[in-house]
């Protein structure tokens, strides 16, 4: 199963990670991580405000963290394993756009491991990402974009609905209920962070991920791969 974040200021970009796996295949489930719908489950109940920003622009604020919220699945992804209670579930930000079969991914599952992610460095030096929200900056940052999670796996009973619910958000993004060998890691193409990542020559992008925003956000429109996002917009429109 895949579950892709949902924000309701990023439709687009959820119909076309979306319509991305549908294109290479039919046999993976897919769900939203709908930040209204847990809530309204008591799976999330943490508090959130909206505050106006260093930029002047509204921002999701997570009381908890005393930190903002890009999206409002910020936190809830880390739910995917109440969700789904046994096998694998992979979990992906809004802002992705898969260009090579997922099947792939799960076939690097290795039981051994709790979660599964591309183990970045990314140390962004800009201050503002996405419609003018603040770029925060934390360990392990952009590790949680792309998650494939063992539900089977007994360290994952740690992360439970209260930790999740109490915890400051970096810790989570950091994984702070495994060990870390118990984080596997999945190859660089599989979260290529446009603006940020480098591959080798002989490797090419599976994934990518338009972490500072989508090819439709002023600013945004001509970064790389924004024609391969802009070319499946009509076909994700149509597959509604």
């Amino acid at each position: 199963m895949i579950f892709i974040g949902y924000d309701p200021r990023e439709v687009t970009g959820f119909i076309i990670a979306r319509y991305s796996i549908t294109r290479f295949t039919r046999n993976l489930p897919i769900r939203g991580i709908v930040l209204n719908d847990l809530r309204a489950r008591k799976l999330y109940y943490r508090p959130t405000e909206v505050r106006i920003n260093s930029n002047g622009h509204h921002q999701l604020w997570d009381v908890i963290s005393e930190a903002p919220m890009a999206t409002e699945f910020a936190i809830a992804r880390f739910l995917v394993p109440h969700l789904v209670k046994e096998g694998w579930a992979l979990f992906v930000d809004s802002d992705v756009m898969f260009l090579r079969n997922p099947n792939e991914l799960f076939a690097m599952a290795d039981r051994t491991k709790a979660v599964m992610c591309v183990q970045h460095d990314h140390r962004p030096l800009n201050e503002v990402k996405m419609r003018g929200q603040e770029q925060t900056k934390y360990s392990r940052k952009n590790w949680s974009s792309v998650m494939l999670f063992n539900c089977n796996h007994l360290s994952n009973r740690k992360l439970t609905v209260e930790l999740i619910n109490t915890v400051p958000g970096r810790d989570l993004h950091r994984f702070c209920w495994l060990e870390d060998d118990e984080i596997g890691e999945l190859p660089p193409e599989w979260n290529y962070l446009v603006g940020h990542s480098k591959l080798d020559e002989d490797r090419e992008p599976a994934l990518v991920h338009f972490t500072n925003g989508l090819p439709d956000v002023p600013g945004y429109e001509r970064q790389e791969y924004a024609d391969h996002w802009r070319a499946a917009l009509p076909y994700a429109a149509g597959a509604l």
